[in-house]
């Protein structure tokens, strides 16, 4: 799991809800700090999940505990690429979820991802 690269929190919990921040396409770089992975929005959505599932399996939840999501583009041309990418991800589970198109994102990535997921105490 990446270190945040901002004054927040990765995830939250609200009574019976977790909520991610938004989770960029990023790893720890060869000196410690966050890095985005390179090769654009796949790649990058790909991480961006898993850095989300690592931080909702951290609080005891699961993928299939995501009841929403929003999803932050730069590239609104990308979309199919992101359905093919999430269809995988997520299997057959298919929560709620909202797509924005936007200019840009932090440290210039090209996606951006959080989630909402119910996991009761």
């Amino acid at each position: 799991m990446s270190t945040p690269i901002g004054p927040y929190s990765p995830i939250i919990r609200s009574g019976e809800f977790l909520i991610t921040s938004g989770q960029l396409g990023i790893t720890a770089g060869t000196d410690g700090s966050p890095a985005l992975v390179e090769g654009g929005t796949g790649p990058q959505l790909v991480q961006a999940l898993a850095n989300g599932k690592l931080l909702l399996e951290s609080e005891g939840a699961s993928v299939t505990d995501i009841v929403k999501a929003t999803v932050f583009l730069t590239n609104m041309e990308e979309f199919s690429l992101v359905n093919e990418i999430w269809t995988s991800f997520f299997e057959g589970h298919r929560p709620a979820r909202t797509a924005i198109g936007v200019v840009s994102l932090p440290m210039g990535a090209a996606i951006e991802v959080e989630f909402w997921a119910t996991a009761p105490k």
